[in-house]
Formats: structure tokens, sequence, C-alpha cells
């Protein structure tokens, strides 16, 4: 897959708010992998939940990264959803950073809440991005430094990186990833934007900030991270 990055298009979220479309529809790119290829990106509500969707041209989840057999250097692929959401408003302090709903698979380590084991499914998380340079893709999940004190939601796996990960549901459906949040879970989102987002990320070998980059960026569904995307209730 073509490397690429976000980094310059951060700004861009500035304008998240001059928001337009119900979902994104997204020309195919045979250069991209069918499995993140994206077509099609929504975010819509329905009843108590919202409801995460991206549509590709290939099967859903096909590709995995390949294991490495240690933590460090190990390999991320995720189908991302960048918002306009705060982070304060899913558990964390607020104004970290870009909030993404992110759905993920890595074989060499687990990050599931209270101790559990994911790291041989596809699980969702909740995650909050800041640029930086250092990475491929031009931005990185926030670290915690060392001896600071955040504040975290109660599924935060304890891991000093802003990451959440909840138990929601999660869907594979041929081309499709679908995955249902409680409205409750989200103190604030009428009005919100998105984007999609499929990319790989990487553990740092030398295990320091920034401690898991986005180090490859496979596809974004705008092509320039503007959040075109409105929540909206499903038709």
């Amino acid at each position: 897959m073509t490397k690429s990055s976000l980094l310059g298009l951060v700004p861009l979220l500035a304008l998240a708010g001059q928001v337009q479309a119900h979902e994104i529809a997204t020309e195919s790119d045979p250069a991209v992998h069918a499995s993140f290829d994206i077509v099609d990106t929504r975010v819509t509500t329905e009843g108590d939940e919202v409801v995460f969707a991206v549509k590709v041209r290939g099967e859903a989840g096909d590709s995995k990264p390949d294991p490495r057999g240690e933590f460090a250097g190990s390999e991320v692929y995720a189908y991302v959803w960048p918002t306009s959401i705060d982070s304060g408003d899913i558990g964390f302090d607020a104004g970290q950073g870009i909030v993404a709903m992110a759905v993920t698979f890595h074989p060499d380590f687990d990050d599931a809440a209270y101790g559990g084991t994911n790291r041989h499914i596809w699980h969702p998380h909740w995650v909050v991005l800041v640029e930086d340079a250092a990475c491929g893709g031009g931005l990185t999940v926030k670290d915690i430094p060392a001896g600071t004190t955040v504040k975290t939601p109660p599924t935060w796996p304890k891991v000093p990186i802003l990451i959440d990960s909840p138990d929601y549901p999660l869907d594979f459906t041929t081309d499709t990833v679908e995955i249902r949040v409680p409205l409750a879970a989200v103190s604030t989102l009428a009005g919100a934007s998105f984007d999609g987002v499929t990319a790989g990320l990487k553990v740092n070998a030398n295990l320091h900030a920034p401690l898991l980059c986005v180090d490859n960026v496979f596809k974004t569904a705008s092509g320039d991270l503007s959040l075109p995307g409105k929540v909206m209730p499903a038709d």
C-alpha cells in the first residue's frame, strides 16, 4: 500500500462546522487495498444509538497485520471515524485533540478494559489524535506523559495514551463495518461532523513518545480530512 500522511490536513478541522453532507460518498481507488478502499462513510442516529458505518470496495476486515511477536514495533490496522466531538464528551479532559471512533486489529498486544483480551479480534476504541511530524501519517494517539494525572473514562485500559476500550456491538457484513454506540455515551452529539479514514498504526520500536503513531494512511473519505459528513437521523 502506498504510504501517505494526514500532516498538514488537520487545520481543515477548523471547517468542521461548515458541514453539508449526511454521508460521504467516495470514488473507489484501485491503488488502495480493496478492504481499505472506502466508498461510503456515515454516522447516523437510530433510536438511542449512534451508528458508525463505513463501506469499502472489498471485504471489510479481510486484511490484518502480520504478528511481530512483540509489542515494540507491532502494527495495528484500523477503520477510523474522526469527528468534531470534544474529548471532554467521552470521558477525557476537554480540548485534547481530534476525537475518533476506531475499529482496530492488532495481533501482538491486548488493550481491552479491565485487563481483558482483544488481540485476536477486531474491536472498538475511542482515541484522541494529535499532530506529530515524527509519525509517518502525521498523527499520533496522544501520549500521557509519565507522572501526569489526567481524566480518563472507566474503560480506559491503563496505558499511557488517550484511548478508551468500551465494549460496543461491532458487525462486519461483507463490505461494511458497523459499530453501535449508546447515545448516552457521548455527552453532546448534536451538530457533530465526521470523516472516514483507513490506516495502519505502529507502536514505537523504542516504546517512547510518540507511543502509537498513525504510520500509514490508506485512504481518507473526504480526501482532505475536512469532516464534511454530518451526524443525522438515519433515513
